[in-house]
């Protein structure tokens, strides 16, 4: 049975309009992932945007609890229930029906659908909710209805706002398989699993905590498709499932060790972590090291290091990632388009991470030679924190030594980096925007766009909001603010292309435009009083000619990407602007200089062929029959816009385009550059842009020219280059021909130096001594801008460099450490150098006498 479609099918049965997935990454700055079903319809049940002309909806959701205030990663492969990706089956009322239907539905749907025995199903209400326990009646005895306080059975979305108490069903799994003794209805234990929730929103809370009910109640529900199909496939964890068994066993097979449940934790993290890591690039988050970026790095390493658990030194996840696309592709068919690139993106991220487990063991076995009971907790720490290194693999290694960690030391430190990266983390943008968008959409709806037409346009003003986005029936000379038009010439800024300027003729300057819940407002600044009803002369800037060209050369370049690199070629992003282009896509390495040739010449050619553009508004499967491309997370309608140049470019696109290619002028690429692992980035210039840019570099070679006295440039720099290598050659045979005399004395043995250097590297210096001596105790002193360098070697002694510098160190103010063969510090203090010598020989006296 496919468990999804027998869903939502259901509800559609249900005069319930079935709702596609929304992208991972929400269209909410207070949000890091999409953690619930509700949460593309959040405007809608704030009140922010006013219901759909259907106030009924259903949908299957993905979501990631991964980071922020809703995380469970840490128990992820340790429970039977946890994961950091998973789908969250939906139904919606929008103050339509409420407890009775949203309670007939689910009974229906579970035990009549699913086919769930009723003797098997619990509920929970609200202590207080006597109406919700009185509506269960009709389908369960009253002895397997149980009333639960806030904790467990009222819902809320924040501190104040929309809220209600819920009621949770459970699947009884058996006492046959769970007799813990959390493993009772309402307890900790698995035994009695939690399957669907309804929310049944009915208040307001204010600031102070008074509850008032809302005028039109709505229903949120939410039921793990996870959980269902373990029920419904007879297994008591979702991980024996057929929603991940495939991928268990292709690690069994990768690996040639069998899964264990037991003790099979680490096959559990993997099969996972893949799912979340596989959807979060095929939807175009990349690799990095902040934001989303960061926790789906963060997501990957934890993967790769239960891998590495289980015996893998080498690339495996991208693997699975075909296991995956097999399991899950033909619901969300963009992640077999995306799986080539994918695969290597994770690929490069997981051989990047290899290499800093073997430098962390590096690190780890350094610090072991210094270590007599307690590892110290700031290298554990470095190995976490730089590294990226696992703690519970430190103490594997550290129990093998009997050895123990100084926990409290790491902990300290880890509680201060939680408070830096909540400190830094501002959500996915700037704060959520709120405003009287709703009034708008409800008394106007949305306003109409002619800008592919014309850059002015006769309009009237609807309404005007002030700086925080509420209704002004005016706006003074000097103020700044928001007009909305009934017919706008403006392009709202969206998939990439930045919004409009231009005028309302006579009465105010236009800086930007936006859209905010489908409307499109233009933020101005008043020269001249400007009133609700005004008519006005809507006027797009000049510089919108410019726009166009970068914006159809980001659709040549596209194309043009996939023909010179490979159809693995994927859009990652992009800015297109009036003086610049950026172009991310995915791509395993640098782009060499002969491909960067090819890729601008061919561009180049194309603009010269004079391709019309074609535009055409068609349905979203014949689009996709042409061949468009799409860029995910971009929201299309049952109607979509291709825009077209011949057969060499044809996307998705709602921007502003130039009408033939021979009007870009001409195309130059600026830079190409590393975004993040598998991920490189093209940033170009057109038209206007790229005439400037090629007169400041004629300017520049103006002045080179006039620099090396010579018209023929690059005889000019051959002439430099050998000068500066006969001035270096002069310079290093000045340093070597002052006398740089190094005391050596002998101590059982040993040559001893303790001196300072006036001239030349310390660290090769020392390489230098080791050279002419057997045995060696060496440290260096160098005085360089006022501050002191200092560095020492050792050489068949039981003396330690690393120890010897770090007791050396802070009396020069300054702190280091290295290996027992080398190490180096610095110091503030200068005046304290002959101390320091003095100290340094009596210390390496008493570790050779």
């Amino acid at each position: 049975m496919d468990i999804r479609e027998e869903f939502l099918r259901f509800f559609e049965s249900k005069n319930h309009d079935r709702v596609a997935s929304a992208p991972l990454v929400p269209d909410d700055a207070t949000l890091l992932f999409n953690n619930a079903g509700m949460v593309p319809f959040k405007s809608i049940f704030t009140g922010e945007v006013p219901a759909p002309h259907n106030p009924r909806a259903t949908s299957c959701q993905t979501c990631i609890r991964a980071g922020g205030k809703h995380n469970d990663l840490e128990n992820v492969g340790y429970t039977a229930r946890h994961h950091t990706f998973f789908e969250m089956l939906g139904n919606f009322s929008f103050g339509n029906y409420f407890k009775e239907d949203a309670i007939d539905y689910a009974w229906e749907f579970i035990t009549e659908v699913m086919k769930f025995p009723k003797e098997k199903l619990w509920v929970t209400v609200h202590e207080s909710d006597d109406e919700a326990e009185m509506l269960w009646q009709k389908h369960v005895s009253l002895d397997r209805i149980m009333r639960l306080g806030d904790k467990d059975n009222f819902w809320q979305m924040g501190d104040t706002g929309p809220c209600g108490p819920c009621s949770e069903i459970f699947f009884d799994q058996g006492a046959e398989s769970f007799s813990g003794p959390e493993d009772y209805m309402g307890g900790d234990g698995d035994r009695f699993l939690e399957i669907w929730n309804l929310v049944f929103m009915q208040y307001e809370r204010s600031a102070d905590g008074k509850l008032t009910p809302l005028p039109k109640p709505s229903i949120d529900t939410g039921m793990g498709l996870e959980r269902v199909v373990a029920i419904s496939e007879g297994v008591t964890s979702n991980y024996s499932s057929s929603l991940f068994m495939p991928i268990i066993k292709k690690v069994e097979a990768l690996i040639g060790k069998e899964y264990v449940y037991a003790s099979g934790a680490s096959y559990r993290v993997i099969a996972d972590h893949i799912r979340t890591v596989l959807f979060l690039l095929a939807q175009g988050v990349n690799f990095s090291n902040e934001g989303r970026g960061y926790v789906l790095r963060r997501i990957l390493r934890r993967a790769v290091r239960h891998g590495y658990l289980l015996g893998f030194s080498e690339p495996f996840m991208h693997k699975l990632v075909d296991t995956v696309v097999a399991i899950m592709g033909k619901e969300y068919d963009y992640l077999a388009l995306k799986s080539n690139a994918v695969k290597e993106q994770i690929e490069l991220e997981e051989a990047r991470f290899f290499k800093t487990i073997a430098s962390g063991i590096e690190l780890f076995n350094a610090e072991l030679e210094n270590t007599k009971e307690v590892f110290s907790g700031e290298v554990a720490f470095k190995l976490y924190d730089t590294f990226g290194f696992p703690l519970d693999l430190t103490e594997d290694m550290l129990r093998e030594k009997d050895l123990k960690l100084d926990s409290a030391k790491f902990e300290e430190l880890m509680s201060e980096q939680r408070t830096r990266a909540k400190a830094a983390w501002k959500g996915s943008g700037d704060d959520a925007v709120h405003g009287d968008f709703k009034e708008l959409l409800e008394k106007f709806g949305e306003n109409s766009f002619v800008g592919y037409e014309s850059t002015k346009q006769k309009s009237k003003v609807l309404a005007l909001l002030d700086e925080s986005y509420h209704h002004a029936e005016k706006l003074s000379s000097g103020t700044n603010g928001w007009v909305f038009l009934d017919i706008t010439p403006f392009y709202a800024q969206s998939g990439g292309q930045c919004g409009d300027s231009g005028e309302l003729a006579g009465f105010a300057k236009v800086s930007d435009t936006k859209k905010f819940f489908g409307l499109n407002l233009s933020q101005i600044l008043v020269e001249k009083e400007l009133k609700v009803g005004d008519e006005v002369e809507a006027v797009v800037d000049i510089s919108r000619g410019e726009i166009t060209k970068h914006h159809s050369a980001t659709h040549l370049l596209h194309a043009v990407l996939f023909d010179v690199l490979g159809d693995h070629i994927s859009q990652a992003g992009s800015l297109v602007e009036a003086t610049r282009l950026r172009f991310d896509f995915s791509h395993p390495k640098a782009l060499s200089h002969a491909e960067l040739v090819e890729i601008e010449t061919r561009i180049n050619y194309e603009i010269m062929r004079g391709i019309s553009a074609n535009t055409e508004v068609m349905s979203i499967d014949e689009a996709k029959k042409s061949g468009a491309k799409a860029q995910f997370g971009e929201k299309y309608g049952d109607e979509v816009r291709v825009v077209s140049f011949g057969d060499t470019s044809i996307e998705f696109c709602g921007g502003v385009h130039v009408d033939n290619s021979a009007v870009i002028g001409s195309f130059i690429i600026t830079k190409e550059s590393g975004v993040s692992a598998g991920v490189r980035r093209i940033e170009a210039v057109c038209g206007h842009a790229a005439y400037e840019h090629f007169t400041q570099q004629r300017v520049l070679i103006k002045e080179i020219e006039a620099e090396v006295k010579n018209l023929d440039v690059m005889a000019g720099i051959s002439r430099l280059k050998s000068n500066i290598t006969e001035l270096k050659k002069e310079l290093h045979d000045a340093q070597n021909s002052i006398k740089t005399d190094i005391k050596i004395e002998q101590i059982n043995g040993v040559s001893v130096v303790v001196d300072e250097l006036a001239n030349g590297d310390i660290k090769e210096k020392i390489d230098e001594l080791k050279n002419q001596n057997e045995k060696l105790c060496a440290i260096l002193f160098q005085v360089k801008d006022d501050k002191v360098m200092m560095a020492a070697g050792v050489k068949n002694s039981d003396a330690k460099a690393g120890d010897w510098i770090k007791h050396i160190a802070p009396l020069l103010g300054g702190g280091g450490g290295g290996r027992a063969d080398f190490a180096q510090a610095g110091g503030k203090d200068i005046t304290k150098l002959q101390e320091a010598k003095a100290e340094a020989l009596k210390y390496i006296t008493g570790i050779l006498s």
